[in-house]
C-alpha cells in the first residue's frame, strides 16, 4: 500500500513540474512598438486611448498627437503589429509600424 500510495505522490508531483515548466516556457515577452497614425487631433487620441489598451496583450499605450505617433508596449506572446493594426483599423485609424521592435526584458 506505501508503494502505491508513493508512486501515485511521485506522478503527480512530476506532473505539477510539467506544467510549471510549459508556463515558464511562455513567459511574457514585452515589446515596444511605435505606429504612424492619421491623427490630428484629440479627439482622435481619445478614442485610441479607450481602445486600443483593450486590445489583446497591451500592456501601455501613448499618443503624441503633433508627431503622430502612438507607442504601444504589449505581450509579443499575445499579440503582433499586424494584430494591433487591425485594431487601430476598428477604430477607422490608419497605422504602419515606423519604428522597429524594441523587446524588453
Amino acid at each position: 500500500m506505501k508503494k502505491i500510495l508513493f508512486v501515485c505522490l511521485a506522478a503527480a508531483l512530476s506532473l505539477s513540474v510539467g506544467t510549471l515548466s510549459a508556463k515558464n516556457d511562455k513567459k511574457a515577452k514585452t515589446v515596444t512598438t511605435v505606429f504612424t497614425t492619421d491623427i490630428d487631433c484629440e479627439h482622435c487620441a481619445d478614442r485610441i486611448m479607450a481602445n486600443i489598451p483593450f486590445e489583446k496583450g497591451v500592456k501601455d499605450v501613448k499618443v503624441d498627437v503633433p508627431s503622430k505617433e502612438v507607442t504601444v508596449v504589449y505581450d509579443a506572446t499575445k499579440n503582433t503589429p499586424e494584430g494591433l493594426i487591425k485594431g487601430f483599423s476598428k477604430i477607422r485609424v490608419k497605422a504602419e509600424v515606423s519604428a522597429p521592435e524594441t523587446p524588453k526584458q
